[in-house]
């Protein structure tokens, strides 16, 4: 049938056991790996019985580890081991410090409604500076309305003056 371009050869071809089939022992394994597997597990049992006499913790640890690691034991100081802490046990009332950047950044944020606050009142330099620009833009429109007022009466001042 439509492979593709290319035929998988029988021999390729991969074939999983099931729990079942292990646990029964009617897997399709090749008996040399069971025979392999026979000799690991052998090999195991033995390093078990050498290592019975160390604490717990290092087996544990040398059993996670890959290569050379679990010959040569190095601890590394900078090493931060996460701690966990059950939901119980939290303790609320403690109060977490805070880092730098997150305390930077309240600084920031306090500093800036402080100014805001200033600037709302018209004690900073800047509130200043635009309260006068203000009051010139003011004072400004209202010399502009005088002018506006007077040019509309004498407007209509001719206009009377012409219908006479």
């Amino acid at each position: 049938m439509g492979r593709g371009k290319f035929k998988g050869k029988p021999t390729g071809r991969r074939n999983f056991s099931t729990v079942e089939e292990m646990a029964a022992g009617t897997s399709t394994r090749p008996r040399t790996f069971r025979k392999e597997e026979a000799e690991y597990n052998e090999k195991e049992n033995e390093e078990t019985e050498e290592s019975e006499e160390e604490s717990e913790e290092e087996t544990e640890d040398d059993s996670k580890r890959k290569g050379t690691e679990g010959v040569i034991k190095i601890e590394n100081p900078n090493l931060v081991k996460s701690k966990n802490v059950k939901a119980k046990e939290v303790d609320l009332g403690k109060t977490t410090e805070l880092s730098r950047r997150e305390r930077e950044e309240l600084e920031k944020q306090k500093a800036h409604e402080r100014y805001m606050r200033l600037q709302e009142q018209g004690k900073t330099e800047q509130a200043r500076k635009d309260l006068e620009r203000l009051a010139l833009i003011r004072q400004q429109r209202a010399e502009a309305a005088k002018k506006r007022e007077e040019e509309r009466a004498a407007k209509e001042q001719k206009k009377t003056e012409a219908r006479k």
